[in-house]
């Protein structure tokens, strides 16, 4: 294990190596899942001090991929996040609780449209190096469960069967590399 004080620095998403997704019951039987394709964020790590450690990620709505082109349009349409009116999601860490073992909880606000709520994400940390490249990279990966109602996501149908077409729980999942910064660059 890579003693904590040496993650201390400020890093940045590599979104080609990382993966910001989710997933959500469809017509009562199956999963639907889907990744959002452009986003940024910045993580300072205190390795001293990691619940002084902070992160700050946003995500251009209009980048939902499921990999069905009409359902994306639906998605990102006005009946749900409404890219053209709200093309960014926000999310800011306010807390980090270590749980030992590599793992935290990554407490902060998440804003989805014009609503910012409490979010509480697991995450466990996979690593840390110097690259092929000579930069330094962290890993971990994070996950969520929240309700899409409660951002005012609320468009469903009824099925003659029972149920509804889109269940309420969104399981969000991270899978993120980052590069830490140039010193210079981060002060």
């Amino acid at each position: 294990m890579i003693p904590h004080a040496e993650l201390t620095g400020v890093y940045t998403i590599d979104p080609v190596h990382s993966t910001i997704g989710f997933s959500v019951r469809h017509a009562m039987i199956s999963n639907v899942r889907g990744r959002f394709t452009r986003y940024e964020g910045l993580f300072k790590l205190d390795g001293s001090s990691p619940d002084r450690s902070e992160a700050y990620v946003s995500v251009q709505t209009d980048s939902l991929d499921t990999g069905i082109q009409e359902r994306d349009a639906h998605l990102k349409g006005p009946e749900f996040i409404d890219s053209a009116t709200f093309p960014l999601m926000a999310f800011r860490s306010t807390g980090i609780v270590p749980l030992g073992d590599g793992t935290f909880r990554l407490d902060g606000r998440l804003r989805i449209k014009d609503i910012e709520l409490p979010v509480a994400l697991d995450v466990a940390f996979g690593g840390a190096g110097e690259d092929a490249f000579g930069q330094y990279r962290i890993g971990f990966e994070g996950t969520a469960t929240l309700r899409r109602s409660d951002w005012g996501l609320t468009w469903n149908t009824a099925l003659e069967t029972g149920g509804v077409l889109i269940a309420d729980k969104v399981t969000l999942s991270l899978d993120i590399s980052a590069v830490r910064l140039d010193e210079a660059l981060a002060a």
